[in-house]
């Protein structure tokens, strides 16, 4: 993993433009106040292209078959089959 470069606010302010430029092609910052950092900058992701049925039913079809058993009994095993009740007090 990189270490992302830090910025102070004063760079932040005084080039904003250039720093949201790189923030658009990808690069990640740390906003740093004091000498201490307080924050990051990091791009959004990219949403997902749209696929079309045909697109999709092609991809659906190379897919692995899936035993439907199997998946069930690894849902039970792996979910909480006893949530903490939220209103409960």
């Amino acid at each position: 993993m990189s270490v992302q470069p830090q910025i102070t606010q004063r760079d932040l302010r005084n080039r904003s433009r250039e720093i949201m430029d790189a923030i658009q092609g990808g690069q990640s910052f740390t906003v740093t106040r004091d000498g201490h950092p307080i924050g990051q900058l990091v791009p959004l992701r990219r949403r997902r292209r749209f696929v079309f049925r045909r697109e999709f039913a092609a991809m659906s079809r190379a897919a692995p078959a899936i035993d439907l058993d199997a998946f069930r009994a690894d849902q039970d095993t792996t979910a909480d089959t006893h949530p903490d009740d939220p209103y409960a007090r």
